[in-house]
């Protein structure tokens, strides 16, 4: 089997790193050019890994380039993994490898189709996520599936542990079922898509704390944008000023224990910001 793989992400290089460690080999690494993508939440850079393993390393502005797809068929690739990368793969890159093109979505398909799957699980108030290993077909996390894993979470999950389960959750997936794809026995199982949701793109601005909020729902608006997402801010008019917030404590007395907290009031009580950064006031915002 001639594989290859696509990727600019933490989860996607924890998924190489154990391909090798399965006893897997990839015959092309894809991934951004060092000039694009730089504050992309989770990038790395896998020049190193392609090094030491002796794989052709392409770097690209998208995978949809006629460069990606002509390397593709001369290289005669059976599978292209595609994990963690944020342009949708196009009919052409798609029908390049032989048996097609293979992704990554962490949610438990067909339940959280869509963008930001990590933040919206929170926000959602989720109880369990999972990883889904699939086939990318032209729809957007529609294609049928390989394999699954559960991921649990707890009530006071964050995006920080949540990434961190995530990616572990990732190479155990990847681990499992590389040897399907090395004896050539990957069972594909349809999506059902009565039971589908779909959730949308999250930008920064997403991550405003308003005053119209209850406790609760600025809770989980902080666990949710929190590192390696770009925080929940808010901005205080009548301080001048805004603050970054990556964690704090929904009610309790924290004010009153910890004089360094920023007290947030929201429309049922008061948020204490625990960690978070002073900054401007975002444009347009006045000042009192």
């Amino acid at each position: 089997m001639k594989s290859a793989f696509v990727t600019c992400v933490k989860l996607g290089l924890a998924c190489m790193e154990e391909i090798y460690r399965v006893g897997g080999t990839l015959d092309l690494v894809v991934t951004l050019r060092d000039d694009i993508g730089s504050g992309k939440s989770g990038r790395v850079y896998v020049d190193d890994f392609c090094q030491s393993n002796g794989i052709p390393l392409l770097k690209i502005r998208s995978v949809n380039d006629d460069e990606v797809i002509q390397l593709v068929r001369n290289q005669e690739i059976d599978w292209l993994f595609i994990i963690g990368w944020s342009q949708i793969a196009k009919p052409a890159l798609l029908s390049a490898p032989r048996l097609g093109c293979i992704g990554i979505h962490p949610t438990l398909l067909p339940q959280g189709r869509g963008r930001a799957p990590i933040p919206w699980a929170i926000l959602n108030g989720l109880t369990e996520t999972g990883v889904t290993l699939f086939k990318l077909d032209a729809g957007v996390d529609t294609g049928p599936i390989v394999a699954q894993i559960v991921v649990p979470m707890s009530p006071d999950e964050t995006a920080t542990t949540l990434y961190d389960r995530v990616m572990d959750a990732h190479r155990i997936l990847i681990g499992k079922a590389w040897p399907s794809f090395q004896n050539g026995t990957v069972t594909l199982t349809p999506q059902d898509s009565t039971k589908a949701s779909v959730w949308p793109k999250r930008t920064p601005s997403d991550g405003e704390i308003r005053d119209t909020m209850s406790v609760a729902q600025v809770d989980r608006l902080v666990r949710a944008t929190t590192r390696p997402y770009p925080g929940a801010f808010y901005d205080d008019r009548l301080r001048g000023h805004g603050i970054r917030v990556w964690s704090g404590q929904a009610g309790g007395t924290a004010g009153r224990v910890n004089p360094d907290v920023y007290a947030i009031s929201v429309s049922d009580g008061v948020y204490w910001a625990v960690e978070y950064d002073a900054e401007p006031l975002a444009p347009g915002a006045p000042a009192s």
